[in-house]
């Protein structure tokens, strides 16, 4: 069950473990590679500061991004700042998402986000949730997919399961981790119907296009090549 309170807690806990680990690098780490290509450290911090005031808009009614362009370039303007500056940035766009959030008391309403996505606003806390803990996890800095939060990655699994589901470019596949898990997803390809099994980290970074699916066990076909995110 959705909780968006709780899931607005746990962005909170989640921002604060982002800045306190990103609060130990330098200026020149920051402008270092980050884990996605032809991004450093200071556009992964300066995309989750863009974002929060993204999802700000989305509470208050406005579009997300005035248009694709505006928000690239706001990612490539913000980027080569010092590390206090980014901390700031990142710090306090949270906080106008967190005031933003609770605003309206109604999370049954539904949202426009970009390219046309709606969705309930008791969701979008965990869509935040989402970018905190995974960006995190592409500072490369120390914070792995086997160090989230468990309950995060069972969730995030079946949110991207969900994603997929029915995509024309994905046979049926069956998910499982070692925990005994199951998610479906995919169905719109032909093939199959294949089964991934693994670690629900190695699962999840599969998912999310963190990983390669190399530490993945697949019966039924070849590994599915998913579509970006």
């Amino acid at each position: 069950m959705i909780d968006p309170v709780a899931d607005l807690d746990s962005v909170r806990e989640a921002t604060e473990r982002l800045l306190n680990a990103a609060a130990a690098l330098d200026n020149a780490a920051v402008a270092g590679s980050s884990r996605l290509p032809g991004w450093s450290r200071g556009h992964v911090l300066a995309h989750l500061a863009r974002n929060a005031d993204a999802l700000v808009n989305v509470f208050e009614g406005r579009p997300m991004y005035a248009n694709a362009e505006t928000r690239e370039t706001d990612i490539e303007r913000d980027a080569p700042r010092p590390l206090p500056d980014q901390l700031d940035d990142v710090r306090e766009s949270g906080e106008r998402f967190l005031a933003a959030a609770t605003a309206d008391a109604d999370w049954s309403r539904t949202l426009e986000l970009r390219n046309g996505v709606r969705d309930a606003a008791s969701r979008i806390p965990f869509r935040r949730l989402i970018e905190v803990e995974l960006h995190h996890v592409d500072l490369g800095i120390g914070y792995e997919l086997e160090d989230l939060p468990a309950g995060f990655t069972e969730r995030e699994t079946e949110f991207l399961a969900e994603r997929f589901d029915g995509h024309k470019d994905v046979p049926p596949t069956t998910v499982a981790d070692d925990c005994g898990r199951t998610w479906t997803t995919g169905g719109g390809a032909a093939g199959g119907p294949v089964t991934v099994r693994g670690a629900a980290a190695d699962l999840l970074g599969w998912l999310a296009g963190r990983r390669d699916g190399s530490a993945l066990e697949v019966t039924g076909g070849p590994l599915p090549v998913l579509p970006p995110l």
